[in-house]
């Protein structure tokens, strides 16, 4: 089973890197993803500042990359709850975003840009067409990326046993900040 997770991992990153091939290349391993789901019965709050993410200067191309089991909570029963039951870890491993920002901008050029990444956001094995909104920030040699957005449970087929609804929210909140530096090329 761990090598089958190896390969599976190898070739989604190849085809990461092949989706941003012949541009330059800014990178990091430690992106932060968070969600939130809060309910009058309880608050969940899961967190991982080992994703990574990766974008594509000329085309405006990003990619996120989420390991679904790195993901820490405040109590293990939830995270063991969030792998096991929710986010099936075994069988999806990984969430991925892909996208292209739609705004004209030069992401060479130094300055705060609003902007729109149209793509497509797959977890729990379901992707989805997203437009997500998000403050990309050229400076001092890298870049800064941070998004709030929402993801609804039921686009991705995570099935909430109805004895569990009232403590997780139909809909997360989930926020990504990334730093991502320049890639040297091998």
């Amino acid at each position: 089973m761990k090598k089958l997770k190896a390969t599976l991992a190898f070739l989604l990153c190849s085809t990461i890197f092949s989706y941003l091939s012949a541009q330059t290349l800014y990178k990091t391993t430690n992106a932060e993803v968070s969600f939130f789901s809060k309910t009058p019965l309880e608050n969940i709050d899961g967190k991982t500042n080992t994703a990574t993410a990766l974008i594509g200067v000329e085309k405006k191309e990003i990619v996120f990359f989420i390991t679904n089991n790195s993901f820490q909570f405040p109590n293990k029963l939830m995270q063991e709850h969030f792998n096991e039951k929710y986010m099936e870890s075994e069988k999806f491993p990984y969430s991925t975003f892909k996208g292209t920002i739609q705004d004209a901008i030069d992401l060479k050029v130094a300055g705060v840009y609003k902007v729109k990444v149209k793509g497509k956001l797959t977890i729990h094995g379901v992707e989805q067409e997203r437009t997500i909104d998000g403050t990309v920030t050229v400076s001092n040699g890298k870049i800064d990326v941070v998004s709030d957005f929402k993801v609804k449970v039921a686009d991705h087929k995570i099935e909430i046993p109805s004895v569990v609804t009232a403590k997780i929210a139909e809909e997360l909140d989930v926020k990504i900040v990334a730093s991502l530096v320049p890639k040297a090329r091998n």
